[in-house]
């Protein structure tokens, strides 16, 4: 489901290697645990597309574990995936993700 787009606002509090990351290489990151069935299925959307993305296991970063909590009230909701144009997909389904994924190119990862 489309959630939001304030996760600029929420991520230099909370891990702000992750806003500079996503400034600097307009890479799309994807919070996961290796568990969630909804992450593998995303993951395989990105990969038949074609599209890179940056995956930060919040199993292993307690930063990633906070800006996912707080980006969705509190809960651990995973995948959560941010984009570059600052929109956010949590536990998307597989037509709305490709949906989203579609406006990437495999290039240079800017909305056409």
């Amino acid at each position: 489901m489309l959630v939001g787009n304030d996760a600029e606002d929420m991520m230099p509090r909370v891990s702000g290697w992750g806003t500079t990351m996503m400034a600097r290489n307009h890479s799309i990151m994807m919070y996961t645990t290796p568990w969630c069935g909804d992450c593998r299925r995303a993951k395989r959307v990105f990969a038949a597309l074609g599209i890179p993305y940056v995956e930060v296991n919040i199993e292993h970063d307690p930063q990633a574990v906070e800006l996912v909590r707080r980006l969705n009230g509190g809960m651990q909701s995973v995948p959560t995936i941010l984009f570059p144009d600052r929109a956010r997909l949590v536990e998307p389904s597989n037509a709305t993700l490709e949906a989203k994924l579609q406006s990437y190119t495999r290039d240079t990862m800017r909305p056409r």
